[in-house]
């Protein structure tokens, strides 16, 4: 039976210092098998790294609202999201999605997606479109293979959680959106999934673990439900 998942692909992961050609060559393939069995493909694209460097760097030199700097990080998604269009020309949408709650209706296989608005993450907008289109769960692609109970890249002893509830999730990020805010799940979006009852995995870049999350196999990585 098709069926059609999301993807939020976080943009350090596109482009964690340089455009990563590597992991993008294996994700078209993944998703190209995927597809090709007539299932589609919702890829939601972050800015990442690459957002949060430009936000720096203009908050080095003018004294930017917080708006401001969500538009800087709007616009690196969407110039993501186009780099990851062209992955699948011939069997992707004309267009990139912005609004997430459009009525959006695509006969290929393959929708990409980007910052709509300031004030939340590309977490956020996956979650609308997994609503839009009655998807009941959004796979998280981040540079960080779990959810930990506390930042690993600081913390040696930080250990990773397997499972979790929206409620525990939120009280470890917190209620707040901040541009350029790095934690496992945008606190708007966990909000939103709560209240939708979508379910979200987050998950490395492990391209095989990604494969077996896909088709309902055994896999590594956080679900928060």
């Amino acid at each position: 039976m098709a069926k059609t998942i999301v993807i939020s692909l976080g943009g350090s992961i596109i482009v964690p210092d340089k455009i990563n050609i590597k992991f993008l060559k294996g994700f078209k393939k993944l998703i190209t098998d995927f597809v090709e069995k007539e299932n589609k493909a919702i890829i939601v694209c972050g800015g990442g790294n690459t957002a949060r460097k430009y936000q720096s760097a203009a908050g080095k030199i003018s004294n930017l609202r917080n708006d401001d700097l969500d538009w800087m990080g709007i616009h690196t998604t969407r110039l993501n999201a186009q780099l990851v269009k062209t992955l699948f020309l011939g069997d992707v949408h004309e267009f990139v999605i912005h609004d997430p709650n459009d009525k959006i209706e695509f006969k290929e296989h393959v929708l990409i997606a980007a910052g709509w608005k300031p004030g939340w993450s590309t977490d956020y907008d996956a979650i609308r479109l997994a609503n839009n289109f009655n998807v009941k769960t959004v796979i998280n692609i981040s540079d960080v293979p779990y959810v930990y109970d506390k930042s690993p890249k600081n913390n040696g002893d930080a250990k990773p959680i397997k499972k979790m509830s929206w409620k525990e999730l939120r009280k470890l990020v917190g209620d707040k959106w901040d541009p350029g805010l790095n934690v496992p799940f945008d606190p708007i979006a966990a909000k939103e999934g709560e209240k939708l009852g979508i379910k979200v995995i987050v998950i490395g870049t492990d391209l095989i673990n990604i494969k077996n999350c896909m088709e309902g196999k055994e896999f590594d990585g956080t679900v928060i439900n």
